[in-house]
């Protein structure tokens, strides 16, 4: 009898420990080194499909894993901190390999973090940092401070207080300017915001730029979850209060195109857009088709584009790399301190878009097409 219950007993430890190792959806706890790709799955969260860019980001992660041969589980969280968070929970639940998130809220996710690194599950913060967690594993993005370096540089062209090269304009000023800054919770606001205005603090303090309604701190400035209608409505009340004597604005430090269509639609609704009232300088970023029209069209001045096939093929190399249980290639190991740790990082370049570089930059890379950038909308 005692035989036979350590028999039983032995057999059933078998089939566990069999079920324990083998199968998909181990969620870190198999070896995937030796699985084949059809039998991993790569979680991905997205902060919004509001935004034209986080949809183009989501579907080239997604193209890129699956033309590997990965299954993956792209949820979107449509700016909703607690959503995000149940979309990370169920992708750890069901079994994700590898999670990719591009979170909405920073330091939001703490508790999804700490269940990943106890299953194991590698964590790829995508182009936005996540914060005050030990729990990430790398970080995909591109140079966020020369972003904002190029933005300001951009509008420094824009106004004529430099050109192309960076050599000094024929322009002098002084220039009314107002300054925009994304969602205070997104990590990148804050290298946009210090890249930008540490370009612009010696015309700031030559006088060649003037910020009229006196608001240059990030808390002032910074438009919640990035959204354009909230930007339109800060747009609106900054003309309301600071240009109500006859003073023009000549130009907008705008951290995002969605931003950027935001302030232009205040500006044209009280008069601006016309040859004797042209609309002011405008940065961007993110060339999001609709805003690449308002560039060709000479209504924006400028975007940042950051080419998100490149980011999307990096988060899948990095992704790649931790399956087959080896440590993803890095090029930046200093830059990136979360609160807790310098977390290791690959950034991509970024290329300033002015009208003259639509052809080059946008639609001879095959980004867009040319009537995608005539209609404004992307097939």
């Amino acid at each position: 009898m005692k035989k036979r219950f350590i028999a039983t007993l032995s057999g059933a430890l078998l089939v566990l420990g069999l079920a324990a190792c083998g199968g998909q959806g181990a969620g870190g706890t198999t070896d995937t080194a030796s699985q084949q790709p059809g039998d991993l799955t790569i979680g991905v969260s997205m902060p919004t499909q509001t935004s034209e860019r986080w949809i183009a980001d989501g579907k080239a992660v997604k193209e890129k894993l699956e033309a590997k041969g990965y299954k993956v589980d792209l949820q979107y969280a449509n700016d909703d901190i607690p959503t995000q968070s149940q979309q990370v929970d169920q992708m750890i639940t069901q079994g994700a390999d590898v999670l990719i998130i591009a979170a909405i809220d920073g330091t939001a996710l703490s508790s999804q973090l700490q269940a990943a690194a106890d299953k194991k599950i590698p964590v790829i913060a995508y182009d936005r940092l996540i914060r005050g967690s030990q729990n990430v594993d790398f970080y995909v993005s591109f140079d966020n401070y020369k972003v904002g370096v190029a933005q300001a540089k951009a509008l420094l062209r824009g106004l004529g207080l430099e050109n192309a090269d960076g050599s000094k304009g024929t322009k002098t000023g002084p220039f009314n300017i107002e300054v925009f800054a994304g969602s205070l919770d997104d990590n990148n606001t804050h290298f946009f915001f210090n890249g930008a205005m540490d370009t612009l603090k010696p015309y700031f303090d030559n006088g060649s730029l003037v910020v009229k309604s006196k608001q240059t701190k990030m808390e002032q400035v910074a438009i919640l979850r990035w959204q354009q209608e909230a930007a339109q409505k800060r747009m609106e009340d900054l003309l309301t209060s600071s240009y109500n004597d006859g003073a023009k604005v000549n130009g907008v430090l705008s951290p995002y195109d969605g931003i950027s269509r935001g302030i232009i639609t205040a500006l044209q609704n009280v008069g601006y857009g016309t040859a004797a009232n042209p609309i002011p300088a405008i940065t961007g970023q993110d060339a999001e088709i609709a805003s690449v029209k308002l560039i060709n069209t000479g209504v924006q001045s400028s975007t940042i584009f950051k080419d998100t096939r490149l980011l999307a093929e990096q988060a899948g190399n990095a992704s790649v790399a931790f399956l087959q249980k080896k440590q993803p290639e890095a090029n930046d190991t200093k830059s990136y301190d979360n609160g807790v740790k310098v977390v290791p990082a690959y950034l991509l370049p970024i290329q300033t878009v002015f009208k003259p570089d639509i052809q080059k930059e946008l639609v001879a890379s095959g980004y867009y097409t040319a009537a995608e950038v005539a209609a404004g909308q992307a097939k």
